[in-house]
């Protein structure tokens, strides 16, 4: 199976790297910002650079509309998973566009409701996991696993 990483740098990226049991064992392909916590991926792993597209920006969300379906034409994914945050937005909308699964993990700072990012995504999303149980309740389709941070 080949995924399709997505995250921003920061927390995002370090939820998606807390999930490395899953997607290591998958031929994979990340797509972030260059920070400084991200730099490493350079070294060992198939990246594509998005500049940073900050919350609520909605001028940078469109602006990546175009290198965002070109990075799914070109890789092919048969999942993307996402950690957020904004960034996730377009790779859902893709997705559910050309029929590919999309997965979304919540950030662990939302308890109690979910981001604005996961509100979006979560009427996209095939799976939408949250990390603490109390959201699960609150919203039918989303599923608690545990904690990935």
């Amino acid at each position: 199976m080949k995924l399709l990483l997505v995250c921003t740098s920061g927390g995002h990226f370090s939820t998606m790297r807390s999930l490395k049991s899953f997607w290591s064992v998958h031929e994979r392909v990340w797509v972030t910002d260059l920070k400084k916590d991200t730099e490493m991926l350079e070294d060992n792993e198939k990246v594509h650079w998005l500049p940073y597209q900050a919350p609520r920006d909605f001028l940078a969300l469109i602006f990546n509309i175009p290198e965002t379906l070109k990075i799914i034409l070109t890789e092919k994914p048969d999942l993307i998973i996402s950690t957020g945050a904004s960034i996730a937005i377009n790779f859902a909308f893709m997705a559910k566009l050309l029929g590919v699964k999309f997965l979304y993990v919540e950030s662990i700072s939302r308890a109690e409701e979910l981001s604005v990012t996961g509100r979006i995504v979560y009427l996209l999303s095939h799976e939408f996991y949250v990390q603490w149980p109390e959201l699960s309740k609150k919203y039918s389709k989303v599923l608690f696993k545990g904690y990935a941070s």
